[in-house]
């Protein structure tokens, strides 16, 4: 699609996706053509990444940086045997949950 691409997974809050998804419903709607999620989700780190100065988008990027720490810190002070049990459900290869 693009001369230089990387594909990338991207977890996102459920919240931050729906609002994407209501701006692509209207876009789709005022532009008469099929705007996708992809579409939308690209423009916006276009968009972001042409204001690294802007007051709003360090503040922003400041908050989730803080939030990521704090997680991380109190992830790394539960002891060993609490974070067993809490890990993410590891599945075989066959796909069936253990």
């Amino acid at each position: 699609m693009f001369p230089s691409e990387t594909r990338m997974l991207i977890i996102l809050p459920r919240e931050l996706v729906d609002r994407a998804r209501v701006l692509a419903g209207r876009a789709t709607t005022s532009m008469r053509l099929p705007v996708s999620l992809q579409i939308i989700l690209r423009a916006l780190i276009e968009e972001g990444l042409k204001r690294p100065t802007d007051a709003g988008l360090l503040a922003n990027v400041n908050r989730q940086a803080e939030t990521v720490r704090r997680i991380r810190r109190e992830a790394h002070r539960r002891p060993t045997a609490a974070r067993a049990g809490h890990g993410p459900a590891r599945r075989s290869r066959s796909g069936a949950r253990s």
